[in-house]
């Protein structure tokens, strides 16, 4: 069992329904209305709920940043890539790949993110990185009981066989000689980021089909990972939206021109005029 904490994070955790619970534990001062609606909340999906010192809920959490609730549930479980990639939400594939990210509080944000964005899922690895603490799930306000994830083993190989699915793999690398915004999303992708300081291993990075970088305009060098990836999945969410609008006016003329033609057709004078 593990212990995730947080109003968001247990609230979410409730409604998704991906975890078994042992109980939610609540400090015993909390009586607001918000505590009592989660408190109805675990009733009714049939939680046991215990009233605990404000101290015990520090020492389970580990953290004073609890929201003075907690909850003992199991681990999330994880999907597999070939789910993430069946289960796309729109025309093409979305996928954020995480290389490496080891503070909770980023990767967090960036499930967060990711989910507000859209993405069918998120892919991290396994070993030496940040896996789903409660910090990591506190961070992303609930979203990493929606977004699905998938653990890899190694990053550079599931790279390789997203490509084999016609996945395109773009690197974002302060590196990078494309500015983000000059690339086309409007295809199956993956957007692969890197660690904090440290950016994208050099195997991950030349298993990336495209590497595009974010314009820096001001004195410091780059930004915290999980803006970054941020700014590059809006960029995704904007052009594919465009694209969606474009289509979409497109084929409200071409209705129209239709509708237009056959009001002529039927129409015996117009004809006799056409004619």
């Amino acid at each position: 069992m593990v212990v995730i904490y947080g109003i968001h994070s247990v609230s979410e955790a409730l409604k998704s329904g991906g975890r078994s619970f042992e109980y939610v534990g609540i400090a015993r001062e909390r009586h607001d209305q918000r505590m009592q609606r989660l408190i109805d909340d675990c009733r009714a999906s049939g939680v046991q709920v215990r009233f605990l010192p404000r101290e015990q809920l520090d020492r389970l959490a580990n953290t004073n940043t609890h929201q003075g609730i907690i909850a003992v549930t199991s681990s999330k479980q994880y999907a597999d890539v070939d789910t993430l990639l069946e289960q796309r939400h729109g025309e093409y594939s979305f996928l954020v790949v995480v290389d490496s990210v080891e503070d909770p509080h980023n990767l967090g944000a960036l499930i967060r993110t990711a989910d507000a964005a859209g993405a069918d899922g998120m892919i991290i690895p396994e070993r030496r990185a940040a896996g789903l603490t409660g910090t990591a799930v506190k961070a992303s306000a609930g979203a990493s009981e929606h977004l699905p994830l998938a653990r890899v083993t190694n990053i550079s190989r599931t790279l390789d066989e997203l490509k084999e699915r016609n996945v395109w793999t773009v690197g974002l690398d302060e590196r990078g000689t494309k500015s983000y915004e000059e690339l086309d999303y409007n295809m199956h992708c993956a957007i692969v980021l890197g660690a904090e300081g440290k950016g994208m291993h050099d195997l991950v990075r030349r298993r990336c089909d495209f590497l595009v970088s974010i314009p820096m305009l001001g004195h410091v060098p780059s930004l915290n990972v999980s803006v970054a990836g941020g700014v590059v999945m809006y960029e995704l969410v904007r052009q594919r939206r465009a694209a969606q609008k474009t289509e979409g006016d497109k084929s409200s003329k071409d209705f129209a021109a239709e509708k237009n033609a056959a009001k002529h057709s039927k129409n015996p004078a117009r004809r006799a005029e056409q004619q």
